[in-house]
């Protein structure tokens, strides 16, 4: 089939090449026929789990090729984010997971310190009602809300769980604020990814699992979207999106086809 001018290929990760960091069947031969191919590849992830580091070494451990320096986190863009518009503002985490390896120069308020920005990384246990407590004071007491990414739901092995976007309404309704979201569907995220590959917006391609964050987001910004059947893809959320992916495939494993890569 192909697909004319495709220099770049951006990869989701979460529900399109690992499913709770097991590689999806054909996720691994799909990336390294891409890069046989000669096409750039970016990995771009909201996910803040664990750092940019311990992504790629996950990615390997799963077979997939990846490099640390290919892979984008909502983390490092937070942190760039941070750097830029709230420069030695003191900042209020609450994440699932230790991500402040990549905070590079962000200052974290002490526990008791009256913070400038609190900062949302992805749900998980940590996310207890005394937590969201402190947050939503925090925010009455005027603190900016920064948040890393603002995902609903995520795929694990044992199915869909709730994700940050779930508490962020409800956190935004109640302190009467609205949210900085850096993480996707953030243009940020991606003018990050082509400046890495040094590519065009028409010439790179985003393949994700999220009809909305992934692949409309992407296609806003002028980037071709590729939509998996795989992950927390529904097809109610696609049939309710406000646009059309370019494509929709089964799975990461149909990507090489559809770029016309002989196998």
């Amino acid at each position: 089939m192909g697909v004319p001018g495709c220099r770049a290929v951006f990869l989701d990760i979460d529900g399109v090449l690992t499913i709770s960091w097991r590689a999806l069947p054909g996720a691994a031969a799909a990336v390294r026929r891409i890069r046989d191919a000669g096409l750039a590849v970016a990995f771009l992830t909201n996910t803040t789990s664990r750092t940019r580091a311990e992504i790629g070494a996950a990615l390997r451990a799963a077979g997939i090729a990846a490099d640390d320096s290919e892979i984008i986190t909502a983390t490092a863009i937070g942190a760039a984010h941070l750097r830029r518009h709230h420069p030695g503002a003191r900042v209020h985490l609450l994440n699932s997971g230790d991500n402040t390896a990549d905070l590079d120069g962000i200052r974290l308020a002490g526990p008791d310190e009256r913070p400038d920005v609190v900062v949302l990384g992805g749900a998980g246990p940590e996310f207890t009602w005394d937590a969201l407590n402190q947050v939503f004071r925090h925010l009455l007491d005027g603190a900016a809300l920064v948040a890393l990414h603002r995902n609903h739901y995520w795929a694990t092995g044992t199915g869909l769980v709730l994700d940050t976007g779930a508490y962020l309404a409800g956190l935004e309704e109640s302190a009467g604020v609205r949210a900085t979201v850096v993480g996707k569907p953030s243009p940020d995220f991606f003018a990050a990814a082509l400046d890495l590959v040094g590519v065009e917006a028409g010439q790179a391609l985003m393949v994700g699992d999220s009809v909305t964050s992934d692949v409309l987001a992407a296609q806003r910004v002028g980037l071709r979207g590729v939509l998996v059947r795989t992950g927390k893809f529904r097809p109610e959320a696609l049939a309710a999106a406000p646009g059309t992916p370019d494509h929709v495939i089964a799975s990461i494993a149909d990507l090489p086809d559809l770029l016309g890569i002989p196998g």
